[in-house]
């Protein structure tokens, strides 16, 4: 099945900004820990307009981040890797599994103890890490692996953000839910009629993302609803308004974007008591669903729909991948850590502990998925393709 050269583009980028991420994952670890942590997390919380530069970056930045993704999904729907119902459909299964299983590992370990509202911290995944980590792996991983992670990470988002709207939002403001909804019709009409200039479609897109972020809803669903709503065409020749867009977000996002998202949500304390609190209810089970339960989740909901007939494997990829791209599905991190601070609010030591569990899992799935990966791509004879 024909793979989108754009596709490949993106990834291509993001491999080598990935390097520079991992180097801002670091660093502003360092500075948290360091005698400069607290006014590094007095800026972040300084007001830079209506609202502080970390909401800037978490909730707008990254809002556009999830526009460039969202272009990528739809352009692989319309002619790529997505375009049949049986590869569409397999990461639906596999992101459904992927928060399934790490709730119940979590409701396992925890129904019945304080920290029992925290079921849904490891049903999310980080999809600007995980993407980043696939793609440093280049050549080693098809595309279309990439591609299905992309898709998986962005439905488990989306799913994640609809269990925040549900069970951790504290009041829904239904009249801007309403505006949301009529900007987003406005822009179906928009791409109706074939409209192909991008600021008809950017400014609308602005304010939905006010009227999104003022709901009560994460922000960043903005950016895929607006993505899914660029035009694009099935020609080979004639490059579409989608893929212009695209092509003018790559260096943004890749070289400055989640660089600075790094920056702004790694900088974790840590603590003493900490390293303690992962050999507590609370750690088995961030741990145990973001390290275990998603590859679990994901592997068994996608063998169950390629069993039944309703989905298959990505083309060139085998089981290996899959079990692999579910080890990276289980990098938690931001979206955990958000819902990790909306279950305990008010519980500092809480969250402080659930955070450093996040870590710790997110960083043990990456490198666990990022070796998995390398390790049976370089042995192909040990399984067998699709």
């Amino acid at each position: 099945m024909k793979i989108t050269q754009y596709f490949q583009k993106f990834f291509h980028s993001s491999q080598s900004s990935g390097l520079i991420l991992l180097f801002c994952v670091f660093v502003s670890l360092l500075i948290a820990n360091s005698s400069a942590g607290t006014s590094f997390q007095y800026f972040l919380d300084a007001q830079l307009g209506a609202y502080s530069v970390s909401i800037w970056i978490n909730d707008g930045l990254m809002a556009v981040f999830f526009l460039l993704v969202g272009l990528e999904i739809k352009r692989e729907i319309v002619e790529g890797e997505l375009s049949s119902f049986k590869n569409a459909s397999l990461p639906i299964f596999a992101a459904i599994g992927g928060m399934l299983v790490p709730a119940l590992i979590y409701f396992f370990f925890n129904n019945g103890t304080p920290y029992a509202k925290g079921w849904a911290i490891p049903m999310a995944t980080d999809i600007a890490f995980a993407l980043a980590i696939i793609s440093m792996l280049g050549k080693s991983v098809p595309v279309a692996v990439k591609i299905f992670l992309a898709a998986l990470a962005i439905i488990d988002d989306l799913g994640a953000i609809l269990v925040i709207a549900l069970f951790y939002t504290e009041e829904l403001h239904w009249n801007y839910l309403l505006f949301s909804g009529c900007i987003l019709l406005l822009l179906v009409l928009l791409n109706f009629f074939k409209v192909s200039k991008h600021i008809f479609y950017l400014v609308p897109g602005i304010f939905l993302w006010y009227c999104m972020h003022h709901s009560g809803i994460h922000a960043t669903i903005a950016g895929v609803l607006l993505a899914f709503t660029i035009p694009t065409n099935v020609s080979t020749t004639q490059i579409s308004p989608l893929e212009k867009l695209e092509q003018r977000l790559h260096t943004p996002v890749n070289f400055f974007i989640m660089p600075l998202f790094a920056l702004a949500n790694t900088n974790i304390l840590f603590k003493p008591g900490m390293v303690e609190g992962l050999f507590s209810s609370l750690g088995y089970g961030i741990v145990g669903g973001l390290l275990a339960g998603k590859v679990i989740g994901i592997v068994l909901f996608s063998f169950i729909a390629i069993k039944i007939k309703i989905s298959s494997l990505p083309a060139k990829s085998n089981w290996s991948h899959i079990i692999g791209a579910g080890f990276l599905a289980g990098i938690g991190f931001t979206m955990s850590i958000f819902i990790a601070l909306l279950s305990f609010k008010g519980h500092h030591d809480l969250q402080d502990e659930a955070k450093f569990a996040v870590l710790i899992a997110s960083v043990l799935s990456g490198f666990t998925g990022a070796l998995w990966l390398k390790y049976f791509a370089k042995k192909p004879e040990l399984i067998q393709e699709n």
